[in-house]
């Protein structure tokens, strides 16, 4: 005689599902986990800006010792580029980085506190280092970063990656915030590190940090910028930043410096693979975590109820069969 099938008696498909579960519990986990850049947040005030359209470009070579100074991306030619914005002037202009010096003048010599909160620097406490600071400093270049080329703001979606590739010079160098309220240090670049270091920052994004020098000399910094544009294309540029930092350090020097910072090319191979994935693929792979998340839970909850509904279907045939049965077989 045929036992009634019962809800309890399904081992086959309690597996299933609890396989399904596990793996899309995984497959969430994976997602949650999965390193992103560090988002570079705007932690001081008064730094709004407008940049308009018509700013040129200028060429020849410039030494800027104090004012304010942004990094950014901005469109040349139709080709999204580095830049650096120079508003050290009454008419701001931009700046190609190889032709724009960044001096950090003996004026920026502070020493490193004896706190805990600062061992990220790694420099013993008392040391004199070179700062330019998050806070403007009218003696020493205030260096930044901003988001707001008219056309970039227009054509990327949601922000850009900011990526530190590499370091060359005499000493360290590293890239902090710290917002007000006594908020611990927010460290975004540190030369020691020895991989590429990236971080986010929103579209209309006007911020500024403390840069650490632990020894003057001349400094090679190359850095990435990367964004996914609203078209569903992705672009990136890459520049090398030049700092002559302290007094005696020659300018001359400084421009006649060279890296063959390795990290760059790692970063050209990257964005080459990543552009060929893009076009592949016929759109970003760059979707947000919320978005990544969302779709595996939606992908679980689709398989869980196919599951629930074939158990359903499977429980009402198996009963109808067993009423269709005479007396004597039940």
């Amino acid at each position: 005689m045929e036992e009634p099938v019962t809800a309890g008696r399904l081992p086959g498909r309690t597996r299933t599902t609890t396989a399904v579960l596990r793996c899309t519990l995984a497959t969430l986990i994976v997602l949650a986990t999965t390193q992103t850049p560090a988002r570079a947040e705007q932690p001081t005030p008064g730094l709004g800006q407008s940049i308009a359209a018509d700013q040129p470009l200028a060429t020849g070579r410039a030494e800027l010792a104090t004012g304010h100074v942004d990094v950014g991306p901005r469109y040349v030619d139709n080709r999204w580029t580095l830049l650096i914005h120079d508003g050290t002037q009454a008419r701001p202009v931009w700046r190609d980085p190889d032709e724009a010096l960044l001096r950090v003048s003996d004026a920026a010599l502070q020493t490193v506190p004896d706190d805990p909160a600062y061992a990220f620097l790694g420099i013993d406490a008392g040391k004199k280092v070179y700062v330019v600071p998050q806070v403007q400093n009218p003696d020493v270049v205030w260096l930044g970063w901003n988001t707001q080329d008219p056309r970039v703001m227009q054509t990327i979606d949601r922000g850009v990656t900011l990526t530190l590739l590499g370091v060359r010079g005499p000493g360290s160098l590293t890239t902090y915030l710290q917002s007000g309220n006594f908020a611990p240090p927010q460290p975004l670049w540190r030369s020691t590190e020895p991989k590429a270091q990236p971080f986010w920052a929103e579209v209309n994004t006007h911020t500024h940090a403390n840069w650490v020098f632990s020894a003057p000399g001349v400094y090679l910094v190359a850095v990435g910028v990367s964004a996914d544009l609203i078209n569903g294309e992705t672009v990136s540029a890459t520049g090398t930043l030049r700092f002559a930092v302290g007094d005696a350090t020659s300018a001359d020097e400084a421009y006649a410096a060279t890296a063959d910072i390795p990290a760059a090319a790692g970063q050209a191979a990257a964005d080459k693979e990543r552009t060929t994935v893009t076009e592949s693929a016929g759109g970003s792979t760059s979707l947000p975590l919320a978005a990544l998340v969302g779709a595996a839970a939606v992908l679980a909850v689709g398989l869980i109820l196919l599951l629930l509904r074939g158990r359903r279907a499977k429980q009402r045939a198996e009963k109808e069969r067993a009423a269709a049965l005479p007396e004597v077989q039940r």
